[in-house]
């Protein structure tokens, strides 16, 4: 049985959801030792356990310590089952961090899926739904995937109440090579808010207007929320890929605030070589692992995309060079 120690580099939830991403497909238990160790609250949170509890339907799994504030949880795979299946995280706990546990690996099943997730669909610290749709999903459809994602509510922490509708096909994971950017196509800012003032998202686009010069800005009021929220989202299209920087309202920080950072981190990646941004070059390691291969530039070399290396060493017999860092 393989061991992960879910201390090692950046300590934190990444490490978990890889290890049963590839445990599913490769059918290697393992177990998984102080989990999100370098996290201020170490352990399974909800949409940690929410994660395993999938894991564990998709692939028919035997799991022992699959309980909030475990730190220890041990998996043993079964198979990979298509089908249609519902999740309910129970707080504003990402949905799409659960999706990233389980999507890669249904494209390995034998039967199309369909996958109801419940829970924050924009979050902090976790990749938005935008993300999700705008910079990922394409990328794996170049490389052969078939997959449709649907927002059908949106969801803000702390109320959550939000909802994604997945449908994924059996698929054949090519290689892929993301050396270059291309021409920049197109440059997009969008501010929703969802039972606070219009004026906050207004304001948002001001400021992405007057520190990155762009004109396609859209500011929207969300009435399909459960509870309060606010997510501005800056999208950068080129040719080749297509960078999504998101920046989300918070109880006493001003809007201007908001935008003027994560204009900042938008303006970061316009002037910076390498195709993929920080959070892009985290995701594609464990489909290309999987999948055809193949290699990608990016802006910087995070401590999560060297971790997920570390974790892929130990199920599959791949190298995952990297070479340059931030």
């Amino acid at each position: 049985m393989i061991v992960i120690d879910g201390s090692q580099g950046e300590g934190g939830g990444q490490i978990l959801r890889s290890s049963l991403a590839l445990s599913l497909v490769t059918g290697k238990p393992f177990r998984i030792e102080r989990i999100r160790a370098r996290r201020q609250k170490p352990g399974l949170l909800r949409q940690h356990l929410t994660a395993v509890m999938a894991a564990a339907r998709v692939g028919a799994a035997a799991i022992e310590g699959a309980e909030l504030g475990s730190q220890q949880l041990t998996f043993v795979p079964g198979g990979l089952h298509g089908g249609v299946y519902s999740f309910q995280i129970g707080t504003a706990g990402s949905t799409t961090l659960v999706l990233q546990t389980i999507l890669v690996p249904l494209f390995f099943a034998e039967t199309a899926s369909t996958i109801e997730i419940e829970g924050g669909t924009h979050n902090s610290n976790s990749p938005p739904f935008d993300f999700l749709t705008r910079s990922y999903l394409p990328l794996l459809r170049r490389m052969g995937a078939r997959a449709e994602v649907e927002l059908v509510r949106p969801g803000f922490y702390p109320a959550g109440g939000g909802k994604i509708l997945v449908t994924v096909e059996p698929s054949r994971l090519g290689r892929l090579e993301l050396l270059e950017r291309g021409a920049l196509i197109a440059t997009r800012a969008r501010a929703c808010v969802a039972n606070l003032p219009y004026d906050i998202a207004q304001r948002e686009v001001a400021v992405v207007g007057d520190k990155l010069g762009w004109t396609e800005l859209q500011a929207r009021t969300l009435t399909d929320s459960v509870g309060p929220g606010n997510v501005l989202t800056l999208e950068a299209e080129y040719e080749h890929v297509t960078e999504v920087v998101t920046g989300f309202g918070e109880r006493g920080v001003r809007a201007e605030e908001v935008a003027s950072r994560a204009s900042e981190e938008m303006l970061r990646y316009l002037s910076a070589e390498g195709a993929a941004g920080e959070h892009l070059a985290d995701q594609l390691l464990l489909p290309m692992a999987l999948g055809g291969g193949g290699e990608f530039t990016a802006v910087t070399v995070s401590s999560h995309t060297t971790t997920n290396a570390e974790v892929i060493g130990r199920f599959l017999d791949v190298r995952v060079g990297i070479e340059g860092g931030r």
